[in-house]
């Protein structure tokens, strides 16, 4: 009896794998360097000439991530004792190392800019042309990104509290009512943005929300597998991934203490106006997101949200289960049958307990129920809730966690030696844009693979 053998699929740790040399220009093969180099040149050819090889300082800052290097200064050591890793970079024998004041100011510079930002695009485009991409599902979740620096010290500073009038029990007048509520509304409109409601954020582009959004070290706090809080000093990192390809389509850094669906509208409006010809059907994401401005926000998008309910202080609801689905008098769950795409609603057909009762024949017993999803869309995705189709799409989100421990484990992610967000973001533009160069390498290195095994 023979035994079929699967072929061989080139994984992303097989290219982590490789030799430097290979690695490096298979990588750095997607990566268009020319808009850095307009930024970190010399714009005029008067003055002293340009001494530093700036393309092999921006490829070293690319392998100090990819060999693992913590800091700049081991970074400059490496170039200066090691002559083929200096070589790999792009520097010859007669170029002198760079310094670690000229690394700083080429990342300072780098800094001011949204450059990085504008590669990683472009290169993701790349790869929805060469068809590795096709968008039809994205996952977003967010990371604790530790920030290696101590926290600042509270100052403790006596402040004599002014003294309360005591509350008057019982209800407010209407006009008393109506003029708290409004102070309340103006006050919050005078907080950054960040800290209002999240449907305020359905109003703003991308391009505004990702400018006030506050990248400032903060405490963050986080549940972990065991249930108990877990605390950090820094960032929290926001992705949304492509589901099938583990493409970063959008990335986000924030501050620690951001609720993570508070970037979950940025996130989204990010993937929508910068690849508005990927047809998005499905978002995924666990239930710190579920929250009606985010489903909103899908709606729009002509998607639908697979998102985990998040219990909150609600009424139990009446006539129906806990994945909303209809219920028969005897309280038996109608199953879910089909979705109306044209309509916008879900198809329940009769439970299979109601074949032999005798109100099956009566009018309180439907043998079809159809809901419009637009009348609650949190409760009412498509494909319903509880069903085998929506427990498979969810699943899927699994691949944002993936893309999560990859950052971590290979590209640094936990190595964010700034004390600014600002440049803790060059640093996170560059893990990320490294990681999407070598999703592409992977892809094209299987697609020359089937090619020569075809």
């Amino acid at each position: 009896m023979y035994s079929i053998r699967q072929g061989h699929l080139f994984s992303l740790q097989d290219l982590l794998d490789l030799e430097p040399t290979e690695r490096y220009t298979a990588i750095f093969e997607g990566i268009n360097i020319m808009p850095l180099l307009k930024i970190v040149s010399k714009k005029v050819c008067e003055g002293a000439p340009q001494s530093l090889n700036y393309p092999a300082m921006i490829y070293s800052l690319f392998a100090r991530i990819l060999e693992g290097i913590p800091t700049i200064k081991l970074l400059v050591r490496r170039l200066k004792t090691d002559v083929l890793f200096r070589l790999d970079c792009g520097f010859s024998f007669f170029d002198r190392v760079p310094s670690e004041a000229s690394f700083s100011r080429l990342i300072r510079r780098i800094k001011s800019s949204n450059v990085l930002d504008e590669i990683n695009h472009a290169l993701v485009l790349q790869a929805v042309e060469e068809g590795f991409i096709d968008g039809n599902h994205i996952a977003i979740d967010a990371t604790d990104v530790e920030a290696r620096d101590q926290a600042p010290q509270k100052e403790e500073v006596e402040v004599q509290q002014p003294v309360k009038e005591p509350k008057k029990r019982g209800r407010k007048k209407k006009e008393a009512y109506e003029a708290w509520k409004k102070e309340q509304e103006e006050i919050e409109n005078h907080l950054p943005l960040f800290e209002q409601k999240i449907e305020k954020q359905l109003d703003y582009t991308f391009g505004e929300l990702q400018k006030e959004m506050p990248n400032a070290p903060r405490w963050g706090i986080k549940k972990n597998s065991e249930n108990k809080n877990v605390f950090w000093y820094g960032y929290k990192l926001h992705l949304a991934v492509e589901t099938k390809s583990q493409y970063l389509l959008a990335h986000l850094l924030s501050s620690g203490n951001m609720n993570d669906a508070k970037a979950a509208i940025p996130l989204l409006k990010g993937v929508a106006e910068r690849f508005p010809f990927l047809n998005i059907t499905k978002v995924m994401a666990d239930a710190g997101y579920d929250y009606n401005p985010i489903y909103e926000q899908i709606y729009r998008m002509k998607a639908d949200g697979i998102i985990a309910y998040n219990k909150r202080n609600e009424a139990p609801p009446i006539g129906v289960d806990k994945y909303f689905a209809p219920t028969c008098v005897r309280e038996h769950s109608y199953r879910y049958d089909s979705y109306d795409a044209k309509y916008e609603t879900l198809k329940y057909t009769r439970p299979k307990e109601c074949k032999g009762c005798p109100l099956a024949d009566d009018t309180l017993c439907q043998k079809v129920i159809k809901i419009k999803k637009t009348i609650d869309l949190r409760r009412y995705p498509a494909p319903a809730r509880g069903s085998k189709t929506w427990k498979k799409l969810y699943k899927e989100r699994t691949s944002v966690e993936r893309v999560n421990a990859y950052l971590k484990e290979y590209f640094q992610l936990n190595n964010v030696r700034y004390r600014s967000g600002e440049l803790a973001k060059v640093h996170v533009d560059l893990l990320c844009l490294l990681f999407n160069a070598s999703k592409l390498a992977v892809d094209r290195i299987n697609t020359k693979l089937n090619d020569k095994a075809a």
